[in-house]
């Protein structure tokens, strides 16, 4: 039996099969001593591929960064490492106005911790709101990372009890917090 009979003998038992993985049942099932780009040829040039179904892309949905000029409307909070000659790696924590570019907040930990995250932002909440920000009408809205700080039960908590509005960046776009990263100089700065 050739090649392609063997193929198309293979596709008739299993139609979703692709080339990868006729080639690897050819190869190590088989024995054949074949190379993948043939079977791929072989069935290309006989229509035995799997046709791509569009319908089952993943949908992405592309957020747009806030953009605001007006402070206290949205904040960004963000961490990095820093070494430190002669003591080792400490952690900056950073909370700044989108819309004034002030830096609220600015504290080091020798660990990160959600609770460092939290005393970073309430740094923050007291020096913007020294009267308490329970009674603020415009509350800010907090954008963050998908870190686990972040996005732990007890920062979400936290930010609840506060009433502010937590957003997070797309996964693996540190542009949707780049006003953050920018002022810590890390991955999302603005190029």
């Amino acid at each position: 039996m050739n090649l392609l009979d063997q193929i198309s003998e293979l596709k008739a038992e299993h139609p979703f099969w692709g080339y990868r993985r006729i080639w690897a049942y050819l190869r190590f099932r088989l024995g054949y001593r074949i190379n993948h780009k043939r079977i791929y040829r072989l069935m290309k040039k006989n229509s035995l591929l799997v046709p791509k179904d569009l319908k089952l892309k993943a949908r992405r949905t592309m957020t747009v960064k806030p953009k605001t000029i007006e402070p206290n409307c949205y904040w960004g909070i963000d961490m990095t490492k820093i070494m430190i000659p002669d003591y080792g790696w400490v952690y900056l924590h950073v909370v700044i106005d989108w819309g004034c570019k002030k830096l609220l907040s600015c504290k080091l930990s020798s660990r990160s911790k959600t609770a460092d995250w939290l005393e970073a932002l309430d740094e923050a909440i007291n020096l913007q709101f020294p009267e308490g920000i329970k009674d603020v009408e415009c509350k800010p809205t907090l954008v963050s990372d998908h870190g686990s700080q972040p996005t732990s039960l007890k920062f979400i908590e936290e930010c609840g009890i506060l009433g502010i509005q937590q957003i997070f960046a797309s996964y693996g776009n540190p542009k949707g917090n780049a006003d953050t990263e920018r002022v810590i100089r890390t991955k999302g700065s603005a190029k």
